[in-house]
């Protein structure tokens, strides 16, 4: 697939547009330990991506980070929220285990080793799988990770909030919020 240019970028859901489908945040004693969560579309592939980093520390390091990364994708238009019934388009679960580091407010997060399908709940087409690698800033006031994610395949510098939406010590998952439309964004703009 041809590397995108700059402002194919702006058509995706921009980050408010993102934000403003996640969870409330959630504020942990940690600055990067919790489970943090993205919701984007992607219209140059006719696709919906909801990932959930769960990140903790690796023991004995100040830096060193140990996690999954889990993606959960559709395929629909704008419009289709949430996953469709079952009527031959594809809607997989996959996961991977993860490292990363965490020094200041840069992280960097990404898959190690092999993908695994969690589940197909749609589309019995055989499908392949790049590791994701999300890199950006930690805004501690807002809980958000305002990263790009390059799988190095289809997924090249691709905007991704996430918000921190539980600590590791918390056992209850936070209620779920009905997500806004989406609306395409206007003009050239990154973030």
């Amino acid at each position: 697939m041809p590397l995108l240019g700059w402002c194919a970028l702006t058509a995706r859901a921009s980050v408010g547009e993102q934000r403003a489908r996640l969870p409330p945040p959630a504020a942990c004693a940690d600055a990067i330990e919790g489970v943090w969560r993205s919701y984007g579309y992607n219209p140059d592939r006719g696709a919906w991506s909801r990932f959930t980093l769960t990140i903790e520390r690796q023991s004995g390091s100040s830096s060193a980070l140990k996690g999954t990364i889990h993606n959960e994708g559709w395929k629909g238009d704008e419009s289709t929220l949430q996953p469709p019934v079952c009527t031959g388009r594809t809607h997989f679960e996959v996961s991977m285990d993860a490292r990363g580091s965490f020094q200041g407010s840069t992280v960097v997060f990404f898959g190690v080793g092999d993908w695994r399908m969690d589940e197909l709940h749609c589309g019995g087409e055989s499908f392949g799988y790049s590791l994701d690698r999300f890199t950006g800033q930690l805004d501690g006031e807002l809980q958000e990770f305002q990263s790009v994610n390059n799988d190095g395949d289809q997924a090249i510098n691709v905007p991704t909030v996430f918000r921190r939406t539980r600590c590791i010590s918390d056992a209850l998952e936070p209620k779920a919020v009905v997500p806004p439309p989406f609306q395409p964004s206007v003009g050239c703009g990154f973030w």
